[in-house]
C-alpha cells in the first residue's frame, strides 16, 4: 500500500508529498520533503503506525529541498539514502546547494526549507540507470529520467511509477504542468524521459507535487509533453522582443492567470501551484535553457 503524506508546506495542503509504502522489511519513503515540514512529516508517520525510526530505505527522486531536504535526518537514525550519483556528493556536503538557494530565496531561506546537514558517504547509495533494489518483497528499480534535473530518478515498483518532478506538477483537480526551476532544465532529455516513463506503462503515477495522478498515465504525459513544449516556446517568443527578465516573468504569470480563470480554479488551489511551481522559476528556468543550451543570444 502507498500512503500519501501530505506534508502541509508553508500551511498549504496538497503542495508537497512524501510516499510511505509498507512492505515485510518495514516502512520504505520516498522524498521528504524540506526540513521545515519534518516535524509534520513524523507526526503523519506516526499516524500510519511507524516511527521515524523504524524507517532505514529513503528514495530521492532528485536533491532540490522541497525533495530531498530532510534526508540527512533519516540518515541521523541510520536509514540509507537512494539517489543517482551526480546528486550524491552534495548530499553529502550541501554548502554549494545551499549557497545556490540563498542567492534566489535570501532571508526566507530558512523559513521556507529548515535547515541541511551533511549525509555521511556511508549512508549515501547511488543508483544508475535500470539499477534495481531489492526490499522485501519489491523490486524498486531506479529510472534516470533528466529534464527538469540532470541527476532526477524516478522509481519504478510493480505497475507504480514515483515521478518526482519530471512527471510535472497536478493539484487536485488543475492543470498538469512542467516545474521549470534553473539551472538544470533541458528540453530534449525532459521529452525522452516522459517517453521512458510511457514504456513501461505504469497503472499507477505519483507526484510529489502532488498525489496520484487522477487522469489515465498516458493522457497527463501527453498534457505534461505538450505544455513543457508550450512553455518553452512562449518564453523563447518573449525573448525576442523582450531584454527584461521581469517583464516576460510578469507576462507568463499574466497567461498562467488567465488558465487559472477559464478553468475557474479555487484560490487555494492557485495558492498550492504558485507554492510548488512559482513563475519566476519557469521563466528563468526556460531563459537559462535557450540561453545555455540552446545557444540563443539574449540581453
Amino acid at each position: 500500500m502507498v500512503h500519501i503524506i501530505d506534508l502541509k508546506f508553508q500551511g498549504a495542503t496538497e503542495s508537497i508529498a512524501a510516499f510511505l509504502m509498507d512492505s515485510k522489511l518495514g516502512p520504505i519513503l520516498f522524498e521528504t520533503g524540506p526540513f521545515s515540514t519534518f516535524e509534520t512529516l513524523t507526526i503523519e508517520i506516526e499516524k500510519i503506525g511507524y516511527a521515524i525510526t523504524d524507517i532505514n530505505h529513503v528514495f530521492i527522486s532528485h536533491i532540490h529541498f522541497d525533495h530531498a531536504g530532510a534526508a540527512w535526518k533519516f540518515a541521523e537514525h541510520g536509514a540509507k539514502i537512494y539517489v543517482h550519483p551526480a546528486g550524491l556528493p552534495h548530499l553529502n556536503n550541501p554548502e554549494k546547494l545551499w549557497g545556490s538557494a540563498v542567492r534566489i530565496y535570501g532571508e526566507t531561506m530558512e523559513k521556507l526549507w529548515g535547515v541541511m546537514k551533511p549525509i555521511s558517504q556511508d549512508s549515501l547509495i547511488p543508483l544508475m540507470h535500470l539499477e534495481s533494489i531489492h526490499l522485501g518483497e519489491f523490486e524498486i528499480q531506479s529510472l534516470h529520467t533528466p529534464g527538469h534535473a540532470i541527476h532526477h530518478i524516478a522509481f519504478s515498483v510493480n505497475d507504480i511509477v514515483f515521478g518526482g518532478d519530471v512527471a510535472g506538477v497536478c493539484i487536485g483537480t488543475g492543470p498538469v504542468v512542467p516545474p521549470c526551476p534553473p539551472p538544470d532544465i533541458h528540453i530534449e532529455d525532459w521529452c525522452k524521459s516522459i517517453q521512458l516513463i510511457r514504456n513501461i506503462h505504469p497503472k499507477y503515477l505519483y507526484l510529489t507535487h502532488f498525489g496520484l495522478v487522477q487522469l489515465p498515465v498516458n493522457e497527463h504525459l501527453n498534457v505534461l509533453e505538450n505544455t513543457l513544449l508550450r512553455y518553452s516556446d512562449w518564453v523563447l517568443g518573449k525573448m525576442k522582443i523582450e531584454s527584461d527578465i521581469s517583464k516576460i516573468i510578469d507576462s507568463f504569470q499574466d497567461m498562467v492567470e488567465e488558465l487559472w480563470l477559464e478553468k475557474k480554479m479555487d484560490e487555494n488551489v492557485i495558492m498550492r501551484y504558485s507554492l510548488a511551481n512559482p513563475s519566476f522559476m519557469t521563466v528563468s528556468g526556460l531563459v537559462r535553457y535557450w540561453t545555455k543550451i540552446k545557444g540563443v543570444k539574449w540581453n
